[in-house]
């Protein structure tokens, strides 16, 4: 049976103490789970969740991480100091990142092969705003920053990837894309890797929904052929809106 990778982004929310007990409800309550789950709490609750996670079924993620791996970047957090805190998993290029702090697709790549070079997993996000779609850039969109985003990554560590796609209007709107617009974005960064990557790895790569995925629409949305999984936002910071996602086939 397939296994699906659902992961909660906690954004800008929760005190390190809130952090903790979420983790630790979360532990508990998905101990049986079958699926791949991360969790990405706010930098300064990191380390304290990493003390909750170690050694369960739940995988440590950080919202995002510097371009450099160390020097005079105030403000950044480097990939070495994530990786001293057991991170396991980045995430890059989030629409909140690209759109709200203009940070574009040669710096996403910077930070993505950086932190394949560290060994970590990063989750490339992808997605249009409503404005493109509507003037039917949608493809020249997703396309250029799938392209762009991976440039450089060998075909090996293209395993070590995972892409995100969350439409731009979806995301903390309440508004989701159908299941069948979805996996048509989906079928169609599978076109993009074939051509860069050949169809085998195409076919290979996890590719998640994110954007208003609730427990409601989760089933459906799993349902679709090319859609591997989850990017949860607001649904992740509470077990009860963030577990039946996880477990919704059980």
């Amino acid at each position: 049976m397939k296994q699906f990778y659902i992961a909660g982004n906690w954004k800008m929310h929760k005190t390190v103490a809130e952090s903790v007990a979420l983790a630790r409800d979360l532990v508990s309550k998905l101990g049986s789970t079958r699926q791949k789950v991360m969790i990405a709490p706010a930098f300064t609750a990191l380390a304290s969740v990493a003390e909750v996670v170690k050694g369960t079924q739940l995988r440590l993620g950080a919202q995002n991480m510097g371009p450099e791996e160390q020097g005079a970047h105030t403000g950044e957090v480097s990939v070495l100091m994530l990786k001293d805190l057991g991170v396991q998993t980045v995430i890059l290029g989030h629409s909140e990142r690209r759109h709200s702090y203009r940070e574009d697709d040669a710096l996403i790549n910077k930070k993505l092969l950086l932190a394949l070079k560290h060994g970590l997993e990063p989750i490339l996000c992808v997605g249009e705003t409503l404005e493109e779609r509507e003037a039917g850039k949608l493809e020249s969109v997703i396309g250029t920053q799938v392209r762009d985003g991976l440039k450089g990554v060998d075909a090996a560590a293209l395993a070590r990837v995972i892409i995100a796609y969350e439409p731009v209007w979806a995301i903390g709107t309440g508004k989701t894309a159908t299941p069948q617009d979805a996996d048509a974005v989906h079928l169609y960064i599978r076109k993009v890797l074939g051509g860069l990557y050949g169809e085998a790895a195409a076919k290979a790569m996890v590719i998640q929904y994110g954007g208003s995925v609730k427990a409601d629409n989760a089933a459906e949305l799993m349902g679709m052929p090319n859609i591997d999984g989850a990017l949860v936002g607001g649904a992740s910071l509470k077990p009860e809106t963030f577990v039946p996602i996880v477990d919704f086939s059980a």
